[in-house]
């Protein structure tokens, strides 16, 4: 098998594949009561702290300092409409839940199936009435906040987690077998997340106090984002992973409205309501994090100018004060890419479009697995004696962990332009930070590493201006079109909704993204 992970059943389905590259994380989310604000909200650009001074309390939160407006009334989907689905071919209750905004729990209570453990393609399902109201439009954070986009790269976490007088500039957490401190755990997961370090930092202080209170007792030190304990059988203890997850979350509400057609949140107590229509994706984003297993009391008071958003001007100023709109223009085009390996090689295309990092993120990522097999006895995880090469021009802007990121824009920061990550890329002989490279050099060899990889292969994805660019845009609303991702005059498609379900076209040829090696539907070649 040569995707990142195992075919498998994945809740009541008739046919699933589930898997990431990396490790993805399960939406489930305990929300706790806010900690209590840490300062006085300020009144003007003047009154901004520097970074890291922490502000006398205020019991009354002020406006405010810029209004932003609101963005184009969004067109609501025919999905938040809809009272029925008809299964197609691949679906899984999960994901039809998933897609139509609503929890699995609500979708089964709307339906009586006779045997929820299997589907019928053309079968026809229940959904619940849609909501009738919308969420606050008030705008918490603008899309360029909570992306990684251009100027996150000029905030130094590490100074401001030196600043801090709580948790946060003594914890430790071991990932990858290497022990970190906080600052560079939340560099890490801010760069392969692609969200901005300052909305993590945040998310920490509000929900857990880690930038203001130095004692905390195992559950804050090990759960900060959840608050207590995760579910049993999931194994999101330390900061790395409640970070980890908490970022998978926040691309998911984000990406999920913008580019899969996602109208609606649900609360622990059934209460649903529509996105209201002139928010931005960075807002619904936090919106959506805030929501899950939550009341929609609490909820209310989190997305309201007096919850996390107070926490936010607090420490880092009103995020709208300088805002890059739109971080994706309506007339961007993808520059030529070539397919990531040799001219006259033929690998195998086996994974359709899914997470670029985490399934919350943009389904930005495709997989090709090299031509040699595994050695006779070995794992499915083997360092392959192919390379993947450069697609494009380009200077590799980071180079570890299994990653290389290539910056088509050649200024070495990856919030800014075009980059294409690749993912799996082995120690040995892998690209150096700082080197330019012409289409066709050599990247490294396609492995397990970095990432979460159960064989190996290549995972490969865009983004630009730190967002995450999907696929295919078969669910994109008027003005949120993107390019179409194409590599050596191949064309990549989606299915609707079915994450790794995809195919390739070159004029009247086809390829099928499928795992085996003994077909020819996904041999591939340039």
């Amino acid at each position: 098998m040569y995707k990142s992970s195992l075919f498998k059943l994945f809740g009541w389905a008739l046919l699933c594949l589930s898997a990431s590259c990396v490790r993805s994380q399960p939406q489930i989310i305990v929300v706790t009561s806010p900690a209590e604000p840490i300062a006085q909200f300020p009144t003007s650009v003047d009154s901004f702290p520097t970074a890291g001074t922490q502000l006398a309390l205020s019991p009354v939160p002020g406006l405010p300092l810029i209004t932003p407006t609101p963005d184009a009334t969004r067109i609501i989907s025919s999905l938040s409409v809809a009272t029925e689905y008809t299964v197609q071919p691949g679906d899984t209750l999960s994901g039809i839940a998933t897609a139509n905004g609503i929890s699995l729990e609500m979708l089964l209570s709307a339906n009586n199936f006779p045997d929820p453990n299997a589907l019928s393609v053309g079968q026809v399902i229940n959904l619940p009435a849609p909501p009738k109201d919308q969420t606050p439009d008030f705008k918490i954070i603008p899309d360029s906040r909570l992306v990684r986009a251009p100027g996150s790269k000029s905030f130094d976490v590490d100074s401001f987690v030196r600043q801090q007088p709580g948790y946060i500039h003594l914890a430790t957490d071991v990932v990858s077998d290497q022990l970190l401190t906080a600052s560079e755990v939340v560099q890490r997961v801010s760069l392969e997340y692609s969200v901005d370090a300052r909305l993590l930092l945040a998310l920490l202080e509000y929900k857990s106090s880690w930038l203001t209170q130095l004692e905390h007792d195992d559950t804050a030190k090990l759960y900060p984002m959840e608050g207590q304990a995760s579910p049993p059988g999931f194994d999101r203890f330390g900061l790395y992973r409640q970070l980890a997850w908490a970022a998978n979350q926040l691309n998911a509400g984000y990406y999920g409205w913008k580019y899969r057609a996602w109208t609606t949140v649900e609360f622990e107590d059934g209460i649903r309501l529509l996105y209201a229509p002139g928010l931005n994706a960075g807002t619904v984003a936090v919106q959506y994090f805030l929501s899950q297993n939550t009341s929609y009391a609490s909820w209310e008071q989190s997305v309201s100018v007096a919850g996390l958003y107070r926490t936010y001007v607090a420490y880092f100023g009103d995020p709208f004060s300088s805002v890059i709109d739109p971080l994706i223009p309506p007339s961007l085009f993808q520059p030529t890419l070539t397919l990531p390996f040799l001219q006259g090689q033929t690998w195998l295309f086996t994974g359709g479009w899914h997470g670029g990092w985490g399934s919350g993120s943009a389904w930005s990522a495709v997989d090709f697995a090299p031509p040699d097999d595994h050695p006779e006895g070995s794992p499915l995880c083997y360092i392959s004696d192919n390379w993947a090469t450069a697609v494009a021009p380009g200077v590799i802007a980071r180079s570890r962990e299994g990653s290389v990121i290539l910056d088509l824009d050649m200024d070495g920061d990856e919030s800014t332009g075009w980059t294409i990550l690749y993912l799996h890329m082995a120690t040995d002989g892998r690209a150096p930070e700082g080197a330019t490279v012409s289409p066709g050099d050599l990247i490294g060899k396609p492995s397990c590493e970095g990432g979460f990889s159960n064989a190996t292969h290549i995972h490969i994805a865009r983004r630009y201006n730190g967002e995450w660019i999907p696929v295919f845009c078969d669910l994109c609303q008027p003005g949120f079109e993107t390019p179409p991702f194409v590599m050596s005059g191949w064309t990549f498609y989606g299915l609707t909704n079915q994450e790794y379900q995809g195919y390739m076209t070159n004029g009247s040829d086809q390829r099928t993204a499928e795992q085996g090696r003994l077909t020819s539907i996904n041999q591939v070649s340039w």
